[in-house]
């Protein structure tokens, strides 16, 4: 019986420190790990992981929607399908709706990450970093530039998207133990809202309607499936869940050329086609009834959830930066700001959400700074 016992601790300790060994190549750093990088998961979060029946090293995916403020964590549960663990109120974000275009231009990016471990910073001087990976195959594709594009700590930044220490002690956690599962990356979707029919109505006069656009059909192929989606990029756009057409090679998709023969899994382009047809009658249907535009450009540099507004006064500040202005013959003029911190309901209808930037070259920080 001791005999027993004793080997199946051994075997235990084993497994243990094999399953640690992924942490150590966590950032580009040889500095040791603080203690920050190996905090285990709360209490709370833990229960709810088994509430949802979501094994702990199971896969993660993060949707950050820029408007609503808000960073959802999804995570594969028992039966492989990923579902809804936690939603965090994004602190402060940067610059305004609208991918990032150049290094200093204050823009959060938006479109499909993927992170792997050398993209974790556990010695970031904004207390932990993951970072984003931008500029991605898409982006490089239409010539867009900058670095060090996180999500961080220390709610402040310019270029990022922030969170509080606290939030993003547990985000870390998350991801670093879906590599600890043997995942060799996860998924970020970065969008600048919801996009629902009301949203993109609302939006409708933006001129990153096509893009928004483009990336609703990597949203709904998620939504519709609770599935990852694969992304490819060809002819300098995004293709999702593409694979070789019926007794054909595998496609090989190059950022800048003419997208090859490709089709879309049966089961899940039957989804994400139902769903796009219902968005489409209900976004005409918003149209006819004259749903107010939103303005294309906000005046204001970024936001945060009100959640943080009496924690962080003063934060969220007019825009130096005017991303759009070549589009504009005239600015609207800079709404007003009600005391739950969203802009008036007649131009926006619902809270103005933020997030943060961390662009190097805008702010002259070291490549360790995030």
């Amino acid at each position: 019986m001791i005999r027993a016992m004793i080997r199946r601790a051994l075997v235990l300790a084993a497994a243990f420190a094999a399953a640690l060994t992924p942490v150590m190549c966590l950032g580009d750093s040889s500095k040791p790990l603080p203690a920050k990088a190996t905090r285990e998961l709360p209490d709370e979060l833990l229960a709810l992981l088994e509430q949802k029946k979501m094994p702990k090293y199971s896969p993660i995916l993060v949707r950050l929607f820029k408007e609503e403020a808000e960073l959802e964590v999804w995570k594969q549960d028992a039966n492989g399908r990923f579902q809804i663990l936690k939603t965090y109120p994004i602190c402060r974000w940067s610059g305004d709706l609208g991918p990032k275009l150049y290094e200093g231009d204050r823009q959060a990016p938006e479109g499909f990450y993927t992170i792997t471990p050398e993209l974790m910073n556990p010695n970031s001087n904004f207390y932990l970093s993951i970072n984003l990976g931008f500029p991605n195959t898409f982006d490089k594709a239409h010539k867009r530039n900058g670095s060090f594009l996180m999500i961080h700590g220390d709610c402040w930044s310019s270029g990022c998207y922030a969170m509080t220490d606290e939030q993003i002690s547990e985000i870390y956690a998350l991801a670093r133990d879906t590599f600890l599962g043997g995942r060799p990356s996860f998924q970020v979707q970065a969008y600048p809202f919801r996009l629902t029919p009301a949203n993109l109505a609302r939006h409708r006069n933006s001129p990153n309607l096509a893009f928004w656009k483009m990336l609703k059909i990597g949203n709904d192929h998620f939504e519709t499936t609770r599935l990852e989606p694969r992304v490819d990029v060809c002819d300098r756009r995004y293709v999702f869940d593409a694979q070789a057409p019926p007794n054909s090679p595998s496609p090989v998709f190059n950022p800048s050329e003419k997208c090859p023969p490709f089709v879309v899994n049966p089961d899940i382009a039957r989804r994400a086609l139902e769903k796009r047809r219902a968005d489409e009658l209900e976004y005409a249907r918003l149209l006819e009834d004259n749903l107010p535009a939103a303005p294309i450009y906000s005046g204001l540099d970024g936001g945060m959830n009100k959640v943080f507004l009496t924690r962080f006064p003063g934060r969220v500040t007019l825009a130096k930066v005017m991303p759009y202005a070549s589009y504009l013959p005239q600015l609207p003029p800079i709404p007003w700001i009600d005391n739950d911190g969203s802009l008036t309901s007649r131009w926006f209808g619902s809270s103005f959400a933020a997030s943060a930037a961390c662009d190097a070259a805008a702010n002259g920080l070291a490549t360790d700074r995030c």
